[in-house]
């Protein structure tokens, strides 16, 4: 790795690090920055008994959640403060009290002020569960202080 992908890397990290120490919502619902890179993120959530639907499986809203959030770290591994402009998802499978959800999330198109991303969420068997994608709208400062 040269010196320019490892300040990139290094850039994802703090940014990373940074906007989930400020993010309440993540962090209540037990979420874990699994790995950062620039223009990508993958996010683990356990799905508890607290999250469950009527049907008793994982209401679409934590799932939709725990894309947001990998969507978010993704698109803010920049450093460059960054939030939704749209988003959508595609419920494929129901998840289960007890199963780990992956969300890994990829930078498709990024320009200076705007991004798209498309986020995986998978279940432990590597089974996916959903599709989010995610439009970005680049706001003014940078997450992780400036540089």
């Amino acid at each position: 790795m040269n010196d320019d992908n490892r300040a990139a890397a290094a850039r994802a990290e703090r940014a990373a690090a940074a906007l989930f120490g400020r993010d309440r919502a993540s962090q209540a619902l037990g979420m874990r920055i699994t790995g950062v890179r620039p223009g990508w993120a993958r996010v683990t959530m356990r799905v508890r008994e607290d999250m469950l639907n009527g049907h008793g499986v994982c209401h679409g809203g934590m799932l939709f959640a725990l894309g947001d959030s990998a969507f978010a770290f993704a698109c803010n591994s920049h450093n460059e403060a960054t939030v939704a402009a749209a988003a959508a998802i595609d419920y494929l499978a129901a998840a289960r009290e007890g199963d780990e959800l992956t969300a890994e999330a990829a930078e498709l198109w990024r320009t200076r002020r705007n991004g798209l991303y498309e986020i995986v969420i998978s279940n432990q068997r590597r089974e996916r569960v959903a599709l989010f994608r995610g439009r970005s709208y680049r706001i003014d400062g940078q997450v992780a202080g400036e540089e």
